[in-house]
């Protein structure tokens, strides 16, 4: 009689076991590596990507690699936060300092001389912003134009989006009719653009204000205030800007705004465009366009004034 016999062999003792990960080669974990040294997510993403259809013997140790970069990036984020809540005050602003000409028509028709500084501190959940400008000509022993303007504005960030704002402004300009303009504002704002090249702002919030006129007496009245904030990374080295008014230059993150203020005695609109060539890391070129709009400005005065400046900016 003839028996089957049915032997029982271990599956790993024919060679079916799961065949072993390939080593990486060394050029496509070099460049991987220089990928991540960049620190661009972008980059390293993509990077990742085609390594792994090309290795795909390697994934593991290109998944490794991956999520040890994560890993330092997250506890570099992390550091980074910490340092920015125990900073001192006074320490972590960054800014930027202007100084050129400019040409103005409306009210007067001259060319002078321009300067304005502009600071930021950005801490992890609070902002501070302070601005100053001034625009001063004098030609044949007359002062044609002498316009100061200054600006502090903290915000405090609600998330990552919304955010409340304050804003305490003086401005003077004898030439538009006012010796001395005290504006006060709060309310609040949402980011609804937050990309690498371009980030668009808008705000809102009630005001109080007070004019003390050249001619004598003042106003005060309760207004409106609404914002909006535009800053495009047009290319490497160019931006479109655009300051907070007409009297005062971009912020450090060189955003474009325009404000309206709605009020009983007069509406002003003020915006100021502005384009920015960088001609090395910290000097950058300047052309901007400044109007501001009164809906009824003192007698003798023109509704609108445009400033054209021509300036030199230097981060510090």
């Amino acid at each position: 009689m003839l028996r089957t016999i049915v032997w029982s062999i271990p599956l790993a003792t024919i060679g079916l076991a799961a065949p072993a990960q390939a080593a990486l080669p060394e050029p496509v974990k070099a460049m991987i590596q220089a990928a991540i040294e960049s620190g661009k997510d972008a980059e390293v993403k993509s990077v990742i990507k085609f390594a792994k259809v090309a290795n795909p013997d390697s994934i593991a140790e290109i998944d490794e690699m991956m999520a040890t970069y994560i890993v330092k990036k997250t506890q570099l984020a992390a550091a980074k936060k910490q340092a920015q809540k125990e900073a001192p005050f006074f320490e972590n602003w960054s800014g930027k300092g202007e100084l050129g000409g400019f040409r103005n028509t409306g009210n007067s028709s001259n060319l002078g001389l321009s300067a304005g500084v502009n600071l930021a501190k950005d801490a992890v959940d609070w902002r501070l912003k302070f601005r100053a400008r001034a625009d001063y000509q004098r030609s044949n022993g007359v002062t044609s134009r002498e316009q100061y303007a200054v600006a502090v504005e903290p915000e405090y960030k609600i998330d990552d989006r919304l955010f409340v704002y304050g804003l305490a402004q003086f401005d003077h300009d004898r030439f538009q009719g006012f010796s001395a303009r005290y504006t006060v504002s709060g309310g609040i704002g949402y980011t609804v653009i937050k990309e690498k090249e371009i980030n668009l702002d808008v705000k809102a919030g009630p005001a109080w204000r007070l004019t003390e006129f050249t001619e004598g007496g003042s106003d005060s009245s309760l207004a409106g205030l609404i914002g909006l904030d535009l800053g495009w990374q047009i290319a490497e080295n160019l931006k479109l800007t655009q300051g907070a008014g007409a009297t005062l230059a971009s912020d450090a993150q060189s955003l474009t705004s325009a404000n309206v203020i709605f009020s009983s005695g007069t509406n002003t609109l003020t915006a100021t465009t502005g384009l920015d060539a960088k001609i090395n890391g910290k000097l950058t070129a300047r052309l901007s366009y400044a109007i501001e709009h009164e809906t009824n400005p003192p007698d003798g005065s023109e509704k609108t004034d445009t400033l054209s400046r021509a300036t030199l900016v230097y981060d510090f």
